[in-house]
Protein backbone atom coordinates (compact mmCIF):
# COMPACT_ATOMS: atom_id res chain seq x y z
CA UNK A 1 0.00 0.00 0.00
CA UNK A 2 2.92 2.36 0.62
CA UNK A 3 4.13 2.00 -2.95
CA UNK A 4 0.58 2.29 -4.26
CA UNK A 5 0.17 5.59 -2.40
CA UNK A 6 3.41 6.87 -3.92
CA UNK A 7 2.35 5.83 -7.42
CA UNK A 8 -1.05 7.54 -7.06
CA UNK A 9 0.61 10.73 -5.77
CA UNK A 10 2.94 10.66 -8.78
CA UNK A 11 0.01 10.10 -11.13
CA UNK A 12 -1.86 13.11 -9.73
CA UNK A 13 1.19 15.34 -10.11
CA UNK A 14 1.79 13.87 -13.57
CA UNK A 15 -1.59 15.11 -14.76
CA UNK A 16 -0.51 18.69 -14.01
CA UNK A 17 2.76 17.99 -15.85
CA UNK A 18 0.69 16.69 -18.76
CA UNK A 19 -1.36 19.90 -18.96
CA UNK A 20 1.86 21.91 -18.98
CA UNK A 21 3.33 19.80 -21.79
CA UNK A 22 0.02 19.88 -23.67
CA UNK A 23 0.58 23.56 -24.40
CA UNK A 24 3.99 22.83 -25.93
CA UNK A 25 2.58 19.95 -27.97
CA UNK A 26 -0.32 22.03 -29.33
CA UNK A 27 1.98 24.86 -30.41
CA UNK A 28 4.39 22.52 -32.17
CA UNK A 29 1.64 20.39 -33.69
CA UNK A 30 0.00 23.36 -35.41
CA UNK A 31 2.64 26.06 -35.90
CA UNK A 32 5.74 23.83 -36.02
CA UNK A 33 7.53 26.22 -33.67
CA UNK A 34 9.28 24.88 -30.56
CA UNK A 35 8.57 27.21 -27.65
CA UNK A 36 11.86 27.41 -25.74
CA UNK A 37 10.26 29.93 -23.37
CA UNK A 38 7.60 27.45 -22.23
CA UNK A 39 8.88 27.03 -18.68
CA UNK A 40 9.34 30.76 -18.32
CA UNK A 41 5.70 31.33 -19.26
CA UNK A 42 4.68 28.80 -16.64
CA UNK A 43 6.69 30.63 -13.98
CA UNK A 44 5.01 33.89 -15.05
CA UNK A 45 1.67 32.19 -14.38
CA UNK A 46 2.87 30.97 -10.99
CA UNK A 47 4.00 34.45 -9.97
CA UNK A 48 0.77 35.99 -11.29
CA UNK A 49 -1.22 33.54 -9.17
CA UNK A 50 0.96 34.24 -6.13
CA UNK A 51 0.68 38.00 -6.53
CA UNK A 52 -3.09 38.00 -7.09
CA UNK A 53 -3.70 35.67 -4.16
CA UNK A 54 -1.44 37.68 -1.85
CA UNK A 55 -2.99 41.03 -2.77
CA UNK A 56 -6.63 39.89 -2.60
CA UNK A 57 -6.26 37.31 0.17
CA UNK A 58 -8.35 34.85 -1.87
CA UNK A 59 -7.74 31.16 -2.47
CA UNK A 60 -5.20 30.65 -5.29
CA UNK A 61 -7.68 28.33 -7.01
CA UNK A 62 -9.93 31.33 -7.63
CA UNK A 63 -7.08 32.82 -9.70
CA UNK A 64 -7.04 29.87 -12.08
CA UNK A 65 -9.41 31.32 -14.67
CA UNK A 66 -8.03 34.91 -14.63
CA UNK A 67 -4.43 33.67 -14.91
CA UNK A 68 -5.38 31.31 -17.75
CA UNK A 69 -7.04 34.19 -19.62
CA UNK A 70 -4.02 36.43 -18.95
CA UNK A 71 -1.62 33.85 -20.40
CA UNK A 72 -3.87 33.35 -23.42
CA UNK A 73 -3.74 37.08 -24.15
CA UNK A 74 0.02 37.12 -23.61
CA UNK A 75 0.53 34.16 -25.96
CA UNK A 76 -1.80 35.63 -28.57
CA UNK A 77 0.05 38.96 -28.52
CA UNK A 78 3.49 37.31 -28.70
CA UNK A 79 2.52 35.22 -31.72
CA UNK A 80 0.66 38.01 -33.48
CA UNK A 81 3.25 40.75 -32.96
CA UNK A 82 6.56 38.87 -32.80
CA UNK A 83 6.73 35.17 -33.54
CA UNK A 84 4.65 35.31 -36.76
CA UNK A 85 7.54 37.23 -38.31
CA UNK A 86 9.79 34.19 -37.77
CA UNK A 87 7.48 31.41 -38.95
CA UNK A 88 9.16 31.08 -42.36
CA UNK A 89 12.68 31.72 -41.07
CA UNK A 90 15.28 28.99 -40.34
CA UNK A 91 14.88 26.95 -37.17
CA UNK A 92 18.00 28.40 -35.53
CA UNK A 93 16.56 31.93 -35.79
CA UNK A 94 13.34 30.79 -34.10
CA UNK A 95 15.44 29.14 -31.41
CA UNK A 96 17.45 32.31 -30.78
CA UNK A 97 14.30 34.45 -30.64
CA UNK A 98 12.54 32.27 -28.08
CA UNK A 99 15.71 31.73 -26.07
CA UNK A 100 16.13 35.51 -25.89
CA UNK A 101 12.50 35.83 -24.81
CA UNK A 102 13.07 33.23 -22.08
CA UNK A 103 16.13 35.13 -20.84
CA UNK A 104 14.23 38.43 -20.73
CA UNK A 105 11.35 36.85 -18.80
CA UNK A 106 13.66 35.25 -16.21
CA UNK A 107 15.64 38.46 -15.72
CA UNK A 108 12.43 40.48 -15.36
CA UNK A 109 11.05 38.09 -12.73
CA UNK A 110 14.35 38.18 -10.88
CA UNK A 111 14.29 41.98 -10.78
CA UNK A 112 10.63 42.06 -9.77
CA UNK A 113 10.51 39.32 -7.14
CA UNK A 114 14.12 38.54 -6.25
CA UNK A 115 15.75 35.10 -6.00
CA UNK A 116 13.85 33.91 -2.92
CA UNK A 117 11.26 31.16 -3.23
CA UNK A 118 7.63 32.20 -2.75
CA UNK A 119 4.57 30.12 -1.86
CA UNK A 120 0.91 30.44 -0.99
CA UNK A 121 -0.72 29.47 2.28
CA UNK A 122 -3.64 27.05 1.98
CA UNK A 123 -6.11 26.24 4.75
CA UNK A 124 -6.43 22.71 3.39
CA UNK A 125 -2.72 22.13 2.76
CA UNK A 126 -2.58 19.13 5.11
CA UNK A 127 -6.03 17.69 4.43
CA UNK A 128 -6.41 14.35 2.69
CA UNK A 129 -8.96 11.83 1.47
CA UNK A 130 -8.82 8.23 2.64
CA UNK A 131 -10.11 5.42 0.41
CA UNK A 132 -9.34 2.11 2.05
CA UNK A 133 -5.59 2.01 2.41
CA UNK A 134 -5.10 4.90 0.00
CA UNK A 135 -4.38 8.31 1.44
CA UNK A 136 -4.87 11.02 -1.20
CA UNK A 137 -3.47 14.48 -0.60
CA UNK A 138 -6.34 16.95 -1.08
CA UNK A 139 -4.17 19.57 -2.82
CA UNK A 140 -2.89 17.04 -5.37
CA UNK A 141 -6.40 15.75 -6.01
CA UNK A 142 -7.65 19.30 -6.66
CA UNK A 143 -4.69 20.10 -8.91
CA UNK A 144 -5.12 16.86 -10.89
CA UNK A 145 -8.87 17.46 -11.27
CA UNK A 146 -8.20 20.99 -12.56
CA UNK A 147 -5.62 19.68 -15.04
CA UNK A 148 -8.02 17.00 -16.28
CA UNK A 149 -10.81 19.53 -16.79
CA UNK A 150 -8.41 21.85 -18.63
CA UNK A 151 -7.28 19.09 -20.98
CA UNK A 152 -10.90 18.04 -21.60
CA UNK A 153 -11.90 21.64 -22.39
CA UNK A 154 -9.04 21.95 -24.90
CA UNK A 155 -10.03 18.67 -26.58
CA UNK A 156 -13.66 19.79 -26.81
CA UNK A 157 -12.56 23.10 -28.33
CA UNK A 158 -10.60 21.40 -31.10
CA UNK A 159 -13.27 18.75 -31.65
CA UNK A 160 -16.51 20.74 -31.67
CA UNK A 161 -15.89 24.43 -32.42
CA UNK A 162 -15.49 25.99 -35.86
CA UNK A 163 -12.29 27.74 -34.81
CA UNK A 164 -10.89 24.50 -33.45
CA UNK A 165 -11.64 22.69 -36.69
CA UNK A 166 -10.05 25.55 -38.66
CA UNK A 167 -6.89 25.25 -36.55
CA UNK A 168 -6.79 21.51 -37.22
CA UNK A 169 -7.12 22.26 -40.93
CA UNK A 170 -4.12 24.62 -40.71
CA UNK A 171 -2.13 21.92 -38.97
CA UNK A 172 -2.97 19.36 -41.67
CA UNK A 173 -2.41 21.61 -44.70
CA UNK A 174 -1.39 25.24 -44.33
CA UNK A 175 -1.52 26.01 -48.06
CA UNK A 176 -4.92 24.38 -48.43
CA UNK A 177 -6.21 26.41 -45.47
CA UNK A 178 -5.02 29.62 -47.12
CA UNK A 179 -6.62 28.62 -50.44
CA UNK A 180 -10.06 28.24 -48.84
CA UNK A 181 -9.73 31.67 -47.20
CA UNK A 182 -8.74 30.91 -43.62
CA UNK A 183 -6.79 33.62 -41.80
CA UNK A 184 -3.80 31.43 -40.97
CA UNK A 185 -1.86 34.09 -39.04
CA UNK A 186 -4.84 34.78 -36.77
CA UNK A 187 -5.39 31.05 -36.22
CA UNK A 188 -1.71 30.61 -35.40
CA UNK A 189 -2.00 33.41 -32.83
CA UNK A 190 -5.05 31.72 -31.27
CA UNK A 191 -3.13 28.43 -31.17
CA UNK A 192 -0.15 29.99 -29.43
CA UNK A 193 -2.58 31.65 -27.03
CA UNK A 194 -4.19 28.30 -26.27
CA UNK A 195 -0.78 26.73 -25.66
CA UNK A 196 0.07 29.60 -23.31
CA UNK A 197 -3.32 29.20 -21.59
CA UNK A 198 -2.53 25.53 -20.92
CA UNK A 199 0.78 26.41 -19.32
CA UNK A 200 -0.93 29.26 -17.43
CA UNK A 201 -3.50 26.89 -15.92
CA UNK A 202 -0.75 24.37 -15.13
CA UNK A 203 1.30 27.10 -13.43
CA UNK A 204 -1.62 28.21 -11.27
CA UNK A 205 -2.20 24.60 -10.22
CA UNK A 206 1.50 23.82 -9.74
CA UNK A 207 1.81 26.69 -7.26
CA UNK A 208 -0.41 24.64 -4.96
CA UNK A 209 2.27 21.91 -4.94
CA UNK A 210 5.65 23.67 -5.07
CA UNK A 211 7.33 26.98 -4.29
CA UNK A 212 8.14 29.34 -7.16
CA UNK A 213 11.41 31.11 -7.97
CA UNK A 214 12.68 32.52 -11.30
CA UNK A 215 15.36 29.91 -11.93
CA UNK A 216 13.01 26.90 -11.94
CA UNK A 217 11.76 27.97 -15.39
CA UNK A 218 14.53 26.09 -17.22
CA UNK A 219 13.69 22.90 -15.33
CA UNK A 220 10.05 23.10 -16.44
CA UNK A 221 11.01 23.79 -20.06
CA UNK A 222 13.25 20.73 -20.05
CA UNK A 223 10.56 18.66 -18.32
CA UNK A 224 7.99 19.70 -20.94
CA UNK A 225 10.34 18.61 -23.72
CA UNK A 226 10.88 15.22 -22.08
CA UNK A 227 7.13 14.71 -21.73
CA UNK A 228 6.15 15.67 -25.29
CA UNK A 229 8.96 13.56 -26.78
CA UNK A 230 7.88 10.62 -24.64
CA UNK A 231 4.27 10.92 -25.74
CA UNK A 232 5.00 11.98 -29.32
CA UNK A 233 5.40 15.54 -30.64
CA UNK A 234 2.05 17.01 -31.61
CA UNK A 235 -0.01 14.34 -29.83
CA UNK A 236 -2.42 15.65 -27.18
CA UNK A 237 -3.10 12.24 -25.57
CA UNK A 238 0.64 11.56 -25.75
CA UNK A 239 1.40 14.70 -23.72
CA UNK A 240 -0.94 13.59 -20.93
CA UNK A 241 0.44 10.04 -20.99
CA UNK A 242 4.01 11.33 -20.91
CA UNK A 243 3.19 13.60 -17.98
CA UNK A 244 1.72 10.71 -15.99
CA UNK A 245 4.74 8.49 -16.72
CA UNK A 246 7.18 11.20 -15.66
CA UNK A 247 5.18 11.99 -12.53
CA UNK A 248 5.09 8.34 -11.44
CA UNK A 249 8.78 7.77 -12.24
CA UNK A 250 9.78 10.87 -10.26
CA UNK A 251 7.69 9.81 -7.27
CA UNK A 252 9.09 6.27 -7.21
CA UNK A 253 12.71 7.26 -7.78
CA UNK A 254 12.48 10.01 -5.16
CA UNK A 255 11.22 7.50 -2.60
CA UNK A 256 13.29 4.43 -3.46
CA UNK A 257 16.62 6.23 -3.97
CA UNK A 258 16.57 9.98 -3.22
CA UNK A 259 14.83 13.07 -4.61
CA UNK A 260 17.96 14.30 -6.44
CA UNK A 261 17.72 11.27 -8.76
CA UNK A 262 14.30 12.25 -10.15
CA UNK A 263 15.67 13.93 -13.26
CA UNK A 264 18.00 11.03 -13.97
CA UNK A 265 15.07 8.61 -14.05
CA UNK A 266 13.06 10.92 -16.31
CA UNK A 267 15.93 10.98 -18.81
CA UNK A 268 16.38 7.21 -18.50
CA UNK A 269 12.69 6.75 -19.32
CA UNK A 270 13.09 9.07 -22.31
CA UNK A 271 16.08 7.09 -23.63
CA UNK A 272 14.23 3.80 -23.19
CA UNK A 273 11.17 5.01 -25.10
CA UNK A 274 13.28 6.49 -27.91
CA UNK A 275 15.16 3.22 -28.33
CA UNK A 276 11.93 1.24 -28.65
CA UNK A 277 9.72 3.81 -30.38
CA UNK A 278 11.59 6.87 -31.71
CA UNK A 279 8.41 8.78 -32.63
CA UNK A 280 7.13 8.58 -29.05
CA UNK A 281 4.47 6.39 -27.49
CA UNK A 282 1.53 7.92 -29.35
CA UNK A 283 3.35 9.89 -32.03
CA UNK A 284 3.22 9.31 -35.78
CA UNK A 285 6.21 7.91 -37.62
Amino acid sequence: MLYLNIIVAGLLTGLVYGLMALGLSVIFGVIRVVNFAHGEMMVVAMYATYLASTVTGLDPLLMLVPVTVLLFLLGYALQRLLINRYIARPDHEQFLLLLALATVITASLLMGFGPDARNVQLDYAYDSYQIGGLLLDKVRVIAAAGATLGAAALWAFFRFTRTGKAIRACADNQIGAQVVGLDVKRLYAITFGLGAACVGAAGALMLLLVDVEPYIATDYTLLAFIIVILGGLGSMPGALLGGVLVGVSEALSGFVIEPSFKSAFSFALLILVLLVRPQGLLGRA
